[in-house]
């Protein structure tokens, strides 16, 4: 959702327009930038983001009559944005989520962020005197920041903030920041599990289609051409099935919901896909690609995605390809199911610790979300002006499924264990077998990105290159990784950029 670029101390308005030009991909419905006192706010939206406006009429960034001089500029989504529209007396109609945020600034000032447990956001706001500025605990919304000239630049994406400086830092997530610079923790992961809740299965298989409904329910209404990304994986395919079933509860039992399938030849995920769109009666898409067209669309993908991490770059071509062909029929919005695997503990790996451990490992999982697997969702559809919505990244759901048992989320069955089991239970009697039953599988690995990339780069680079490069930087781990960050230096260099790049344990 949209873009930001601020300048606060003595901003040079050249330079906020190009850094804001930098991300214009992100917001060619409507945007503006605003001049005051030692400010400068820039902010853009696509038509998913604000699809009642009028953007002739519309001013941005956002004020509000009720809250004085301040003006937002603001990235995100609130799950309950009609709960807190009442409680706080905020009408509705366009950009209520700005207002809601202005004016809980107004009533609590840095505090107001402990009143945003359902929300996803990077925002700033400002009266032109002072400058307030948050990112969300688990960091889905990304955002940058660095000085040049006594001043003080945030942005969206990196690729705004080093158009100006070479003092590229990422913001953390889970903190604010003054006009200082000064930046607070207002949230952290939990250290320790919390208590069950109950130990009724059934109970928490009701509970967890309801949360997951409500989600889905609160964050989409079709207002825009909506389509589903569709990997044939169970967190996908359980976004798609409720979404059409409210598709066709709003439009009519013939009514169709579009799905995307991408892969490389006949993938696994496109034969899954394809099973789950005849299961719910979709209208079905696929996208088959070769080698020669991920590698010729690979600069864009790393400059759009601002990585180089293996893992992530896989399959944000495949995201990247589907969003685009996605993007040329029509499409204004994206469902995704983003977010299921470090909800439930989904990764492979999370397999070979015991059950005492799993939470910890688990947090070291959400904790990756920040600087690596969030980018796919965030990148891969706004750089083809798609909006993205993931209700599996909800907050009554991560509380929730915290006080879910281990063995739960990690099935002990005979000498393995089945991942994500509670949520497969849960949606079984809705969806194919072939799709709750089958093992979990990467983006990459499914749409089949991960079975030829790495072999052609180690074919491609021979290792006394490899072994001369990791002299110099030793954050490179293969010859793949060597290619992506030459690709990604070229564009950002190999100083502060490289360190807001977030690594995947396992190549």
């Amino acid at each position: 959702m949209s873009g930001l670029v601020v300048g606060y101390g003595s901003p040079d308005h050249v330079k906020i327009e190009e850094m804001f030009k930098k991300i214009s991909y992100r917001g060619p419905y409507l945007s503006g930038i605003l001049t005051n006192k030692s400010a400068i706010m820039a902010q853009n939206y696509l038509r998913a983001d604000c699809p009642t406006a009028i953007p002739d009429e519309a001013r941005v960034p956002i004020s509000s009559s009720a809250n004085g001089g301040l003006r937002i500029c603001y990235d995100g989504q609130m799950g309950n944005v009609e709960q807190l529209a009442r409680t706080y007396g905020i009408s509705a109609g366009p950009f209520a989520e700005e207002r809601i945020l202005l004016h809980l600034h107004q009533k609590h000032g840095s505090d107001m962020c402990e009143y945003l447990d359902d929300a996803i956001f990077a925002f700033v706001i400002s009266n032109g005197d002072e400058i307030f500025a948050a990112r969300d605990l688990l960091g889905i919304k990304t955002l940058f920041y660095g000085r040049r000239d006594n001043t003080l630049y945030l942005a969206t994406e990196l690729k705004s903030l080093a158009a100006v400086t070479d003092d590229v830092n990422e913001f953390p997530p889970g903190h604010y920041m003054d006009g200082s610079g000064n930046l607070t923790r207002f949230a952290e992961l939990p250290k320790t599990p919390p208590e069950h809740l109950h130990s009724d299965l059934n109970q928490m298989v009701e509970d967890i289609r309801d949360i997951i409904q409500r989600s889905l329910q609160s964050r989409v209404d079709f207002t825009v051409e909506t389509g589903g990304l569709l990997s044939g994986g169970m967190d996908s395919s359980v976004i798609n099935y409720l979404a059409s079933q409210l598709y066709k509860e709003k439009f009519g039992n013939d009514a169709r919901l579009k799905t995307f399938a991408v892969g490389v030849g006949e993938s696994e995920d496109i034969e899954t896909a394809r099973t789950m769109a005849k299961q719910i009666d979709s209208d079905h898409h696929e996208l088959i690609v070769d080698l020669d067209q991920i590698l010729t669309v690979l600069p864009e993908v790393i400059y759009f995605l601002e990585s180089f991490d293996p893992s992530l770059v896989r399959g944000s071509v495949s995201n990247y390809l589907i969003s685009k062909y996605a993007r040329e029929r029509g499409i204004d919005l994206l469902l995704s199911g983003e977010g299921g695997d470090e909800i439930f503990c989904g990764y492979i790996y999370l397999k070979d610790f015991p059950a005492e451990e799993l939470f910890a490992r688990q947090m070291e999982c959400v904790g990756f979300l920040h600087n690596n697997a969030s980018l796919r969702l965030d990148r891969m559809n706004h750089c083809n002006s798609v909006r993205v919505v993931a209700p599996l990244i909800s907050g009554e759901l991560f509380r929730y499924t915290l006080a879910i048992p281990a063995e739960y989320k990690q099935k002990p069955v005979g000498n393995d264990k089945v991942e994500k089991w509670i949520f497969r239970k849960a949606f079984e009697p809705f969806l194919p077998a072939a799709i709750t039953q089958r093992v979990k599988q990467e983006f990459s690995q499914g749409s089949g990105s991960a079975a030829v990339l790495p072999s052609y780069f180690e074919n491609l680079i021979g290792d006394d290159e490899l072994s001369k490069a990791q002299s110099k930087y030793s954050i490179i781990r293969s010859k793949e990784e060597l290619y992506y960050f030459r690709l990604f230096t070229d564009n950002f260099g190999d100083g502060l950029a490289v360190e807001t790049v977030g690594q995947w344990p396992k190549l």
